[in-house]
């Protein structure tokens, strides 16, 4: 581990020394954490000029600096970077079974690791440079941005087209006067909500590293002022006693990590903390969060003590702090600035069925469940969030886009979904997807001149079907079929449509690529974008290429020929599987290449 912080710190270097003299950059990113780490790769690898502003020493915010380093959600949906970022835990660890260490996730890592991988993607481009250790002073925009920050007792102004907010609590938009909301929504927004809107976030979690060091070994910390063991009498059931929840063993095995290392972020009478932060200054801040690790500490002393863990002890190879904690806490809440989408639970439950067709403009992907953390706030309201039942989905582009604030992008968590949705959007790999698509969106808005609310919606999508990224939430449709950019396209148009399953804690979507689809389904799903078709007969019968031929003559364009060109096409069947279809009314029509505004609605051509 010594050897990576070594390279971590170079890394550091490499990064932060030329960019301290730069005067300029097309896009300016506020924050390093998930989704400003995925922001600056793929802005980057779209030839734009990126700069990163981040205040700790370390890039990956809640993956890393937080400690949070379970991944929740999204195993089966390795869309884009996060995909690329688990392919080089897998590499470095020696596989997924390597991974797979806790029960919590399928991909548990040593947060210094995560670390020094994201370090890895994102170095490599001379035109992403990234300074540590810098906290921002003031932004204005007129024609551009202007935007300070400070390193020591330094202070820099750089010039920039984009700015992206990717701070943990949204602090640039309220710097900027953007409106925005905190805390639960009133059933205006969601059913599910409670009657009046309240600023209610949230627990909060100051996440723990313990190591294992060995048979014998005492790690038992001073017994922190105010402990009291009743506080987490209830987090499990010791050995040799009888009780509801879980053994003490498998509380810890919920966040074991690789290396003898367990990660302390136990929901169920442990370490959550509920503090509201987003209204405070930098000192109180900073004092609140003193409390959570006290918390926390708390906590770490009643798992040695009380349980006899006193093996485990803080992690002093992990984070580079003197305290041995995270760098900052877990946040799971944030300011919601007002977007131009809006993503409520309704969006999520029947995509189809409602006025805005924001399924269409996706541009990141998640199938956890809608999962909150209240239960260290008594006057939170009894909501069963756990039970607000939603398939996988995706997030609209139109949510990192303000209603009014020009040249501007949101990510992490400050992004345009209800309270409600929120516990669903906000965990690591969809906040990673959510900076990915904020980094396309900044690329085009800058590479263009003009403000991101004027890009080309499917521009934004295919830059980021470029790079292997997931529109719309397939399960049964990898990255690498045959035909995955032809279904995610037909997918966002909603001629073909997904079957949606809440299942468990990995919601799913199914296209089923390998089964037939009817006449008379295909027709209904092609008459919004091609009226002309209300005359075509159209049965039950499965469809072939007779009868896509007969569609494709009512709209006066022609079957592709050397089908055998055209990835995921077989004409050995009698019909033809809705991959095939895909990949034919793409290649013959291109519908995707229509233009929709943030609604999902399509524009009139003039």
């Amino acid at each position: 581990m010594a050897k990576l912080r070594i390279i971590l710190t170079l890394l550091v270097l490499a990064f932060s020394m030329p960019a301290f003299a730069q005067s300029s950059a097309d896009v300016v990113i506020i924050g390093g954490g998930a989704s400003g780490t995925m922001a600056a790769i793929q802005a980057a690898r779209m030839d734009v000029e990126v700069l990163v502003v981040e205040e700790t020493p370390w890039l990956g915010g809640m993956l890393t600096s937080a400690g949070v380093s379970a991944i929740d959600g999204n195993h089966e949906l390795p869309s884009g970077l996060w995909g690329e970022f688990r392919q080089k835990l897998y590499d470095h660890y020696g596989g997924p079974k390597a991974v797979a260490t806790g029960w919590v996730s399928h991909c548990l890592f040593e947060p210094a690791v995560g670390a020094a991988k994201l370090a890895e993607l994102a170095s490599g481009y001379p035109n992403l440079n990234v300074i540590h250790k810098a906290s921002l002073k003031s932004l204005s925009y007129t024609d551009k941005w202007e935007v300070s920050y400070q390193v020591g007792r330094k202070t820099k102004t750089i010039t920039a087209k984009v700015v992206i907010d990717a701070t943990e609590l949204g602090d640039v938009s309220a710097m900027l006067g953007v409106p925005y909301t905190v805390g639960m929504d009133d059933q205006s927004v969601d059913a599910f909500a409670p009657e009046d809107a309240n600023d209610i976030i949230q627990d909060l979690t100051y996440v723990a590293i313990l190591k294992d060091y060995g048979a014998g070994a005492d790690k038992t910390i001073k017994k922190p002022a105010g402990y009291d063991p009743e506080e987490f009498a209830c987090a499990c059931v010791p050995a040799g006693e009888k009780g509801d929840g879980v053994s003490c063993d498998m509380m810890l095995d919920y966040g074991k990590l690789p290396n003898g290392k367990y990660m302390i972020n136990w929901p169920n009478c442990g370490n959550d903390f509920y503090v509201n932060l987003i209204g405070l200054n930098k000192k109180e801040r900073a004092d609140r969060l003193e409390e959570a690790k006290d918390y926390t500490r708390k906590f770490i002393y009643f798992i040695q003590h009380e349980l006899g863990y006193k093996h485990l002890g803080l992690a002093e190879d992990e984070f580079p702090t003197k305290d041995e904690f995270p760098l900052i806490p877990y946040h799971r809440e944030a300011r919601r600035p007002v977007a131009k989408s809006l993503l409520a639970v309704r969006h999520l439950a029947a995509p189809f069925d409602q006025p805005e067709k924001y399924y269409r403009t996706g541009v990141a992907v998640g199938d956890y469940p809608i999962d909150h953390h209240h239960d260290k706030n008594e006057e939170a309201p009894d909501i069963d969030f756990i039970n607000i039942k939603v398939p996988s989905y995706n997030i609209p582009l139109g949510s990192l886009v303000p209603e009014s604030q020009p040249n501007l992008v949101f990510a992490e968590k400050s992004i345009g979904v209800s309270n409600i949705v929120n516990g669903a959007t906000r965990l690591q790999p969809v906040v990673m997807g959510i900076g990915q698509a904020a980094g396309a969106l900044a690329a085009v808005a800058a590479k263009q001149d003009v403000n991101p609310a004027e890009v080309s919606i499917r521009e934004v999508q295919q830059a980021l079907l470029d790079q292997g990224a997931y529109l719309m939430p397939y399960k049964d449709v990898a990255a690498t079929h045959p035909a995955f950019e032809a279904i995610q396209k037909i997918g966002a148009t909603g001629i073909m449509k997904g079957t949606g399953v809440p299942y468990k804690w990995a919601n799913e979507t199914w296209f089923y690529p390998s089964q037939p689809i009817s006449q008379y389904q295909l027709k209904e799903g092609l008459l919004s974008y091609y009226p002309e078709l209300k005359e075509v007969h159209a049965s039950g019968a499965w469809v072939d290429t007779k009868f896509l031929k007969e569609i494709f003559s009512w709209l006066g364009v022609s079957m592709p020929r050397d089908l055998e060109t055209i990835p995921g096409i077989s004409t050995e069947a009698s019909y033809l599987s809705r991959a095939e279809v895909a990949v034919y009314l793409q290649a013959a029509l291109d519908p995707f290449a229509q233009p929709v505004n943030f609604d999902g609605h399509l524009i009139s051509e003039k």
